[in-house]
């Protein structure tokens, strides 16, 4: 067989660096359209907080996936479009990691290509009812799983789940309260997907009009629309049903007294001596909240750039502000442990008698800004960016500590309060309320503080526990048992304090009794998906070989050697 025609003879195009350059400039306008159609959804978080927008945010991807001419080209579609959207969503790293960053989005944009894939296989081409009613469940499980394999810290971890653009409407935070984060990104996909359906089952052909009478038949095109735009509706009914349900259902947080918790926020303070001045701004704001009746002091990440047990003068003045202001006081130190190598940021409980004993040492590391993963491969990433020098040491595990009022509180660092399961077992272990000591000062012009402060009401909806989100440079805020907002945050701009009186309480959500549900019942849609695509494939005939010579037509509609019908009887 010659290599260079194909089964029917036709010379095949050569590919040379012309042609391979001409089809990268016909795919460069479509590549730009998935990256840009990726990137849209990242306005529905904050800064812009345009949370209605996460509804619909999703359907150019979709309309644009289901369009390609091959599986390939749907994946590469999902590819882009997930390279456009992390790019978006963590775009205020680019100053700190520079070009690593579209290193890092081109790599987890990967994640979205099966996705891309399924589009295509479930809504390409004539939408059926059928497969619309199945991509209504198959694409919201694509997902889910793209937003679990990308939660693992060495990935990134959980920044950007698109339920949690939803961390300031209601109806969410109480389907949160039922099947976490998780719940509402798979309900957020699956509007999008209904939507990008009825928009597919409208784009049918214009009616067609009859030669001999003029007359238009629009009634079949018209039933064929309406037929094909039920599962999506009936998808868009689900979707408030579901939400409605949970809000009658849901339990409600039980009332169980109050608290009163101050946050320290000393604002940015640069240069040479930064942590003695720091020390010295938060100590000054801790002394005006004496007289305030407060059970806890927090202050922010970071807030203590010594070891304590190293700098016994630096324990015994925070120990005098204990007992000025009347409460424990929760510092963060960053340093180098005296009793372990390397250096450590802890939670530390510092009481009217100094250190209480209560430490807590961070168990998820932000990669690249805390540790570089496979620093011998990818070491290089210091010289261009603002990597860490040196991996910080990790934890082993989470504390729940008791404050002097009795109360028992659970502590995160940082970006762990993006993970789910974090808070949800501090929550099981009894933690009454939770807490997450944060600095972002090297992303104050950027959307990053407003995004990081938001997952804080979303950790309190999913657990029924109010959150403190204390942060040396702002926002600082806290929110309520069911992810409300309590009391006025503290801008990026503030330096300052500013007390909250907390309404706590009891009872356990469905979230934190039954986990991860809805990953669970996605993993079981995909096996099945599996399953039943190995089941086809195996069905289908089996190809001829290409050396084989094709049968020889039999029959009235047999053609001849010279291509015309062969007439039976010549």
């Amino acid at each position: 067989m010659d290599p260079l025609r194909d089964d029917r003879g036709r010379r095949r195009p050569r590919l040379t660096a012309a042609s391979a350059a001409g089809l990268l400039t016909a795919a460069r306008p479509r590549a730009v359209l998935a990256v840009a159609a990726g990137a849209l959804p990242a306005l529905a978080f904050p800064a812009p907080s345009l949370w209605w927008l996460a509804h619909v945010a999703l359907v150019p991807w979709i309309l644009l996936a289901r369009s390609a001419e091959t599986g390939r080209r749907a994946a590469i579609d999902g590819w882009l479009g997930g390279l456009g959207f992390m790019v978006a969503v963590h775009h205020w790293l680019l100053p700190s990691l520079h070009v690593f960053t579209l290193v890092i989005a081109a790599l987890l944009g990967l994640l979205w290509a099966p996705w891309g894939w399924l589009v295509r296989r479930f809504l390409g081409g004539v939408v059926t009812p059928g497969r619309t009613a199945a991509a209504l469940v198959v694409l919201p499980s694509g997902w889910l799983m793209v937003e679990l394999v990308r939660s693992w810290e060495g990935l990134g971890g959980p920044w950007g789940l698109l339920g949690s653009s939803q961390w300031q409407v209601e109806p969410a935070l109480r389907l949160m309260s039922v099947g976490g984060v998780w719940l509402v990104s798979a309900l957020i996909v699956t509007v999008n997907t209904a939507v990008a359906a009825l928009v597919a089952a409208h784009a049918v052909r214009p009616p067609v009009t009859s030669r001999a009478s003029g007359a238009s038949h629009t009634h079949g095109p018209s039933r064929a629309r309406v037929t094909r735009a039920v599962p999506a509706t009936a998808g868009l009914v689900a979707v408030a049903a579901v939400t409605t349900s949970a809000w009658a259902w849901a339990p409600r947080p039980e009332p169980a007294g109050r608290m009163r918790v101050a946050v320290v926020q000393p604002g940015v303070i640069d240069g040479v001596g930064g942590a003695d001045r720091r020390l010295a701004r938060e100590e000054a704001l801790t002394r005006g909240l004496a007289g305030q009746d407060l059970d806890l002091v927090v202050w922010g990440e970071s807030s203590v750039g010594y070891d304590l047990a190293e700098r016994p003068d630096v324990a015994r003045r925070i120990a005098a502000l204990s007992r000025q202001v009347g409460a424990d006081i929760l510092v963060n130190v960053d340093a180098r442990r005296s009793d372990r190598p390397g250096i450590f940021k802890s939670s530390v409980l510092v009481g009217p008698e100094g250190p209480t004993g209560d430490r807590y040492d961070k168990m998820r590391l932000v990669p690249f800004g805390e540790y570089v993963p496979a620093r011998s491969l990818l070491g290089w990433a210091t010289s261009v960016g603002k990597a860490a020098g040196e991996d910080r040491r990790r934890g082993e595990r989470p504390v729940v500590m008791d404050v002097g009022s009795g109360l028992k509180v659970g502590p995160l660092v940082c970006f762990e309060s993006a993970f789910p399961d974090m808070s949800r077992h501090l929550t099981r272990e009894g933690a009454r309320l939770l807490l997450a000591q944060s600095s972002t000062s090297t992303f104050q012009s950027s959307w990053a503080p407003e995004q990081h402060a938001s997952l804080a009401a979303v950790r309190a909806a999913e657990t029924g526990r109010p959150m403190v989100h204390a942060t040396l440079t702002g926002v600082s805020a806290v929110y309520g048992a069911g992810g409300e907002r309590v009391g006025t945050p503290l801008g990026t701009s503030a330096s300052a304090t500013s007390t909250y009186d907390i309404p706590l309480s009891d009872g356990v959500t469905p979230y934190v009794r039954l986990g991860d549900w809805p990953v669970r019942g996605a993993l079981v849609v995909l096996a099945v998906l599996c399953a039943a695509e190995g089941v086809r494939s195996l069905r289908r005939p089996a190809k001829r070989p290409l050396s084989q010579p094709a049968p020889e037509p039999h029959g009235p509609h047999a053609r001849t050697a010279h291509g015309s019908p062969a007439h039976p009887g010549r």
